[in-house]
């Protein structure tokens, strides 16, 4: 069950206000009241967890040799799932087969540094920035000749996604995000936040040291177990489910990139100088015009910011939803019809 709220337009928050994105805050806000003109196509029927997906295709884009999954008709409108660190391909297991049931054709890559995407030179720099992680997704949509798609994800895969909506929205048909709004900025990962907030990101003070970079290498399924719960504390996940997700986490860059990806935030670690224009556009916390529907957990165990805090972000046809009954961080996996179905209704958005 989701609530769902048609922001008002007027509502616009300014770019300093958006920013704290790279900080968090901690309530979940609600909505009652239905969007003008959306037409709902419902997802229907029971569908029984995926084992595994049949086939992991590889193609080369960009930097990298790319691992991804496909479910779908080949001809069909393209939907392009991204999922989030410490996840992989997996959080979309039963969102995918809903999706293709719809004709849709759903592709799910493994993020650089995860599953059996891979760099295509020893010498390339483990970048984990933002804006490195969005053009390895148009460099993927290019390699398979898709012009524009659907974009949806959570964690990093919505950070990636907002992205590509706001610097190359002519490529983004529409747009699915977990908790909403997550651009920021080096500037602003260096804003002091309150002790209680700066306790949720206790994992990024310690990836900035020596010992953690070892510490996550050495752990890294321990680690990352942990904060699957602590994300989702109401998700009874079992072993398998984890275990069969964790094996992405054996890619030879994983440690690299991750580590590389908070302290870049945080300002401790520097980018790659060919990506300074995106990331100055994007420190700017630009609006995103395409139609878009946001989503949060009744029960995120992550920081995240409040829905009407970044509601006037999206300048499109919007919606935010709040799925009940227990959801967390991984909304897809935890959520999979209510995931489904809003990129079914945002595709109308579109339309």
């Amino acid at each position: 069950m989701s609530q769902e709220l048609n922001y008002d337009r007027r509502h616009f928050l300014g770019a300093a206000a958006i920013t704290i994105a790279a900080g968090p805050l901690f309530m979940v806000g609600t909505a009652d009241a239905k969007p003008n003109g959306l037409k709902s196509a419902k997802v229907t029927g029971r569908h029984e967890p995926s084992a595994s997906f049949d086939t992991i295709k590889q193609i080369n884009a960009g930097v990298l040799n790319v691992g991804y999954a496909e479910a779908g008709p080949a001809q069909g409108p393209p939907v392009i799932l991204l999922h989030g660190w410490p996840y992989d391909i997996y959080s979309f297991a039963d969102v995918a087969p809903l999706l293709a049931a719809k004709g849709y054709r759903v592709i799910m890559p493994y993020l650089r540094g995860y599953g059996s995407t891979r760099f295509l030179s020893d010498n390339t720099f483990r970048n984990g920035q933002p804006s490195a992680i969005a053009i390895d997704i148009i460099a993927m949509m290019d390699a398979l000749k898709i012009q524009k798609a659907i974009l949806a994800g959570f964690d990093w895969g919505a950070r990636t996604a907002d992205i590509i909506a706001t610097l190359w929205p002519e490529r983004c048909k529409a747009l699915v995000s977990v908790s909403g709004y997550l651009i920021g900025s080096q500037a602003a990962g260096k804003i002091p936040l309150p002790p209680a907030a700066e306790l949720q990101w206790w994992y990024q003070f310690y990836f900035a040291t020596d010992r953690g970079k070892a510490g996550y290498d050495k752990y890294r399924h321990d680690f990352n177990k942990l904060i699957w719960k602590l994300a989702s504390p109401k998700w009874n996940f079992d072993d398998a489910t984890f275990d069969r997700s964790a094996a992405s986490f054996d890619n030879p860059d994983h440690v690299a990139i991750v580590i590389h990806n908070y302290r870049w935030r945080q300002g401790l670690a520097e980018g790659e100088s060919k990506y300074d224009d995106l990331e100055e556009k994007l420190a700017k916390a630009p609006v995103i015009t395409v139609p878009t529907i946001t989503l949060e957990g009744d029960d995120n165990g992550a920081p995240h910011l409040q829905p009407s805090a970044y509601a006037g972000k999206f300048t499109g046809k919007y919606a935010n939803r709040v799925i009940n009954g227990g959801v967390g961080h991984n909304l897809p996996q935890e959520a999979p019809k209510d995931f489904a179905q809003a990129i079914i209704d945002v595709d109308v958005y579109s339309n």
